[in-house]
């Protein structure tokens, strides 16, 4: 560990000028001399909340049988490679599979609900709560996770939390069954009223988490020019690396990099998106891509980032929409999603079904990487978060929403063992999940959730 002088850096440091503000990641300089450096470290854990909609090909009769979502064993020895999930095979020691729970506050509780899954679920999801029927303003469902959590643990950082998505979104007056289209657009609510905009393009994310501080029309003048960020504050980085060791410079570097190389990726979308030349998503905006990898890839740039600096602890990320008719021909299949997802049963679309399950979670691996490799304090971001990534839907063919997927990925500042499939006992609800994720995020006085009727034990099978 290297310094120049006793005094340590604060830990929220910036660099910043009037049209721009970089925080600055973890750095040894932030350790006060002569400590160790656990003393920084930030024991909350960063917590990413993903919705992968309308269920999944092994939650069908057939695909049960095929193990094409859950794996056949239970506890430690399970084996991925039948299942949607065979992409993490990499990353099992940081996987907790928890099969066989049901949301069933998605389901319609009265005759006139029924035909409103799509429009209950992704509400339900992260709340566990039943949607208000409802076309009006007066909406209302539940509290979500992402935000029970963020109001304890993130507001000591500059954005408590920050709600992504990929699909577009209606936010605005009735879709469908008698539900506003706030139910299906959003996963994360502040309070049983108050559900909260998501962002789809991916340079409004990162000028929101990168471009505090100049007004909307110098941010428009560094877009025109295609000036970096990074180039209005140069002049701070420059006097700041004279006081850091080596280590910090290259971390510093690798850091400031990362951010250069997202904001190129950013404008050359939107170039492209510009040029003219037709658009497989013509209706989005010119920052966001066509191509639904790349789309996802820089979200989750967006979130490693924001993560490395403490600028956020909390995500929301809707990476898909249940009507959706896209196409994912990566995946083997070309089937749009919604048509592919009501298989029938039939052992030829249950698989065509499965090959976009599988394409989906093999997106994750990137983000994985990503936090995999960045360090702080004692450890790197992975073992500092969790990652949740379900669906409030089971078998979508019939609408179901028993037996849901639902991983968890991280170790969550070591509270989560990984390598470990549990089985739930049949009727558990997802809500129990959820609790015990509360529970494990450091939420230990949250005794209900949804309908929840106990914790359950993420960390061992019995």
């Amino acid at each position: 560990m290297y310094f120049l002088s006793g005094k340590a850096m604060p830990r929220r440091q910036f660099l910043q000028n009037l049209s721009a503000t970089i925080a600055l990641p973890y750095l040894d300089a932030m350790i006060p001399t002569g400590r160790g450096s656990r003393i920084l470290a930030n024991k909350a854990p960063r917590l990413v909340a993903i919705e992968m909609v309308h269920g999944a090909a092994g939650c069908n009769e057939l695909g049960s049988k095929l193990n094409l979502w859950s794996p056949a064993a239970a506890g430690k020895q399970f084996d991925l490679a039948p299942t949607a999930m065979s992409s993490l095979e990499q990353y099992r020691d940081y996987l907790t599979i928890i099969s066989n729970t049901d949301v069933r506050e998605a389901e319609p509780s009265s005759p006139n609900e029924i035909g409103g899954d799509h429009f209950r679920s992704s509400a339900t999801y992260l709340t566990q709560a039943h949607a208000k029927q409802t076309e009006g303003s007066d909406v209302k469902v539940g509290t979500s996770l992402d935000q029970l959590y963020a109001k304890r643990f993130g507001q000591d950082t500059p954005i408590p939390s920050m709600q992504l998505c990929i699909e577009n979104v209606d936010q605005a007056g009735g879709c469908a069954y008698g539900y506003a289209c706030v139910y299906t657009d959003s996963i994360s609510w502040s309070s049983p009223t108050e559900p909260l905009p998501v962002i789809r393009d991916p340079r409004v994310a990162f000028e929101k988490l990168f471009g505090v501080g100049g007004t909307s029309s110098e941010r428009a003048e560094r877009r025109r020019t295609r000036r970096s960020i990074l180039d209005f504050v140069s002049g701070e980085m420059s006097s700041l690396k004279v006081n850091l060791g080596p280590d910090d410079r290259h971390r510093l570097d690798k850091y400031l990099e990362d951010i250069r190389e997202v904001e190129r990726r950013i404008q050359r979308v939107e170039a492209r998106n510009q040029s003219g030349d037709p658009r497989e998503l013509p209706e989005a905006p010119a920052g966001v891509p066509d191509s639904f990898a790349e789309h996802v890839k820089l979200m989750f740039d967006i979130q490693a980032l924001a993560f490395a600096a403490d600028i956020t602890r909390v995500f929301s990320f809707k990476m898909g929409r249940d009507g959706s008719s896209r196409t994912y021909p990566e995946s083997g299949t070309d089937k749009p999603f919604h048509p592919a997802s009501h298989h029938g049963g039939t052992e030829r679309g249950v698989k065509d079904f499965n090959m976009i399950n599988k394409y989906h979670v093999s997106m994750l691996p990137y983000f994985l990487d990503k936090l995999k490799n960045i360090q702080e304090s004692d450890g790197n971001m992975l073992d500092k978060t969790m990652i949740i990534y379900g669906s409030p839907m089971g078998d979508s063919n019939l609408h179901n929403h028993r037996r849901c997927p639902l991983i968890l990925l991280g170790k969550a500042e070591g509270q989560l063992a990984g390598n470990l499939h549990i089985k739930a006992p049949d009727g558990t609800p997802m809500a129990n999940a959820m609790l015990s994720m509360m529970h494990t995020l450091g939420l230990n006085d949250q005794t209900k959730f949804g309908d929840a009727t106990g914790a359950l034990n993420l960390n061992s099978y019995a």
